[in-house]
């Protein structure tokens, strides 16, 4: 399918980009700023489907709202009637449609020029009123407050919220992404306007307290529910506005006689990540928990697990060494250690169901004696 990108340069057209060249059934063909009615004429000779990306939002002038959004879009309809195509178009206006500004007036007629080309050639089209879209790539101190909170929070830099109360409705740029694709693909056929199904609703406030809960994880080491919905959209967002002398950080090590212990990760609601080393012949753990269990993975070197039950005095002794993916849990009421019975370092990875509280640890010190 060979396919046309109009305004491939920006946002939404680089992210549309990225993922038709993973497809090898697809020929991208971009249409952009600096070319001409004549270039946009040879590249539809053989489209096959026309992605209209291209607009203006932020003119020096206001008549190249007109110029940029209505008579680009003329220009397009008019050449694809020469050709006596009748292939989908895809148009990506705005909610500002709705409003009387000139921006607004400019994307609205655009959107009737695409009806009427539509009702007299019978060609699809697919009118995308799209919201606030946010995702990797948007430009910041330009017209997204969520691209322009993920950069200057992540880099250190003021902002400015006129209104924390004030309600923003959310788009993500991959659910905007695949709803296009549906379209290329033949999923969604229904022509006219069409909804992104994915929708969010958040405060000016909240997403700025939220973008700034993501950059204080990397000291508390405390993540957000980075998982699922917006708060996944947002992270994502977030971490694609980090510069590359960023993208590493350091966590602080525990070390004494027996080895170092390092914290990983912490989590509201699944617990702990973390990591210990044991030199040859030493001995951790020693104690039992009420309620806390753990899972333990032994990634290097040759481990013997002891257990002791508090009240039977059931004993029970396993080994597992690196070479194999063994998990071990500790269970309550049961108290536990680990032996480095090899000649090397050992290393562990340690995951706990809640994260470590001083003040109430569950964590009760029984040797394990012969």
């Amino acid at each position: 399918m060979r396919v046309l990108i109009t305004g491939a340069n920006g946002f939404v057209g680089k992210n549309l980009q990225q993922h038709l060249i993973e497809r090898p059934d697809v020929q991208v063909k971009c249409f952009i700023h600096d070319n001409s009615a004549a270039d946009l004429l040879s590249l539809l000779v053989d489209t096959d489907i026309v992605f209209h990306l291209a607009g203006v939002n932020r003119p020096e002038d206001p008549a190249e709202f007109q110029q940029g959004n209505t008579d680009l879009t003329q220009q397009l309809c008019d050449a694809l009637q020469q050709f006596n195509k009748t292939i989908p178009i895809v148009y990506s206006s705005s909610i500002q449609a709705a409003t009387d500004n000139p921006y607004g007036a400019s994307k609205r007629a655009a959107e009737q020029v695409l009806l009427n080309f539509s009702n007299s050639t019978s060609s699809p089209v697919f009118i995308y009123r799209l919201a606030n879209v946010f995702g990797k790539w948007a430009r910041p101190n330009y017209n997204s407050a969520v691209a322009t909170f993920c950069h200057n929070i992540s880099q250190d830099l003021p902002i400015h919220i006129n209104d924390p109360s004030a309600q923003i409705n959310l788009v993500y740029i991959d659910d905007v992404i695949e709803s296009f694709l549906q379209v290329m693909d033949g999923v969604l056929t229904a022509t006219g306007f069409i909804d992104i199904e994915t929708q969010y609703q958040i405060t000016v406030g909240d997403l700025a307290q939220q973008i700034r809960a993501f950059k204080v994880s990397r000291d508390s080491l405390i993540s957000e529910d980075v998982g699922n919905g917006l708060v996944r959209a947002l992270y994502s967002t977030y971490m694609s506005y980090l510069q590359p002398e960023q993208f590493s950080y350091q966590v602080t090590k525990h070390g004494d006689e027996r080895g170092v212990f390092v914290e990983m990760l912490k989590t509201k609601n699944a617990g702990q990540f973390s990591y210990f080393t044991a030199h040859p012949g030493i001995t951790r753990g020693g104690h039992y928990h009420h309620t806390k269990t753990e899972k333990f993975l032994v990634i290097k070197g040759n481990a013997l697990f002891k257990f002791k039950h508090m009240v039977t005095d059931e004993y029970y002794e396993l080994t597992t060494t690196g070479d194999e993916a063994r998990i071990v849990e500790t269970v309550p009421g049961w108290t536990h250690d680990i032996t480095n019975i090899g000649e090397d370092e050992m290393v562990v990875m340690l995951w706990a169901n809640e994260i470590f509280d001083r003040e109430k640890p569950d964590t009760y010190a029984m040797p394990i004696t012969d």
